[in-house]
C-alpha cells in the first residue's frame, strides 16, 4: 500500500550522506529539494557546512541540481551562488521536474539519488519515476500551510508503519 511513499533510506541531515557512499551505490547526480531539505524554509542561504557538502560533491564528480516547488527567486537567490542548476515550481510529485533534471543532469534513473524531506512530494514523486530515495528528517520544525497538511498525513503514515515493524527514523 505504502510502495511510493517509503524511502529507500533514511537519515537525519544531507550532511550525513557522503559522496563515498554515493559512489559504491553507483550514484553519479543527486536531485535534491531546498526548503527543509538543504536549509529551512525560512533561511534564505547556505550554512558554511551545507557549502562544504556541495563542494565535497562536486569534487567527487557529483553532480546535484535543485527541484523546488518554490518560485524562482527563492530558487534561484539560494542556488546561483553554488553554480547548482535548479527547477523552480516543480510541481512535485508530478514527474515532470524529476524527467527535467535527469536530462540536465544528463544520467540515467539508476544514476541518480532524490533527496527530500517530504513523503508527499519529494519520495512519492521520485519513487513513481523509479529514483532511488532518501528522506531527510526537516531541518526546521515549522513549515508553511501546505506542508503542514502534508506533515499532518506523514504522521499518520509513519504511525501505521511503526505499528507494522517497519522502519521510520
Amino acid at each position: 500500500m505504502y510502495n511510493f511513499l517509503l524511502p529507500d533510506e533514511y537519515v537525519n541531515s544531507v550532511l550525513d550522506i557522503t559522496p563515498e557512499k554515493l559512489q559504491q551505490q553507483g550514484i553519479r547526480g543527486i536531485i535534491t529539494d531546498l526548503d527543509n531539505t538543504l536549509v529551512e524554509w525560512d533561511r534564505a542561504d547556505a550554512t558554511d557546512e551545507l557549502v562544504k557538502w556541495f563542494e565535497s560533491m562536486r569534487e567527487a564528480g557529483i553532480r546535484i541540481i535543485i527541484a523546488s516547488n518554490n518560485n524562482e527567486e527563492r530558487v534561484k537567490h539560494f542556488a546561483e551562488p553554488h553554480g547548482i542548476p535548479f527547477i523552480h515550481r516543480a510541481k512535485k510529485p508530478l514527474g515532470g521536474a524529476y524527467y527535467a533534471a535527469l536530462v540536465q543532469l544528463r544520467l540515467r534513473r539508476h544514476e541518480v539519488v532524490m533527496l527530500g524531506d517530504q513523503l508527499l512530494t519529494d519520495v512519492m514523486g521520485a519513487k513513481r519515476q523509479k529514483l532511488y530515495t532518501i528522506l531527510v528528517r526537516p531541518v526546521a520544525q515549522s513549515d508553511g500551510l501546505v506542508t503542514k497538511f502534508n506533515r499532518f498525513v506523514e504522521r499518520r503514515v509513519f504511525n501505521d508503519l511503526k505499528r507494522k515493524g517497519m522502519k521510520t527514523w
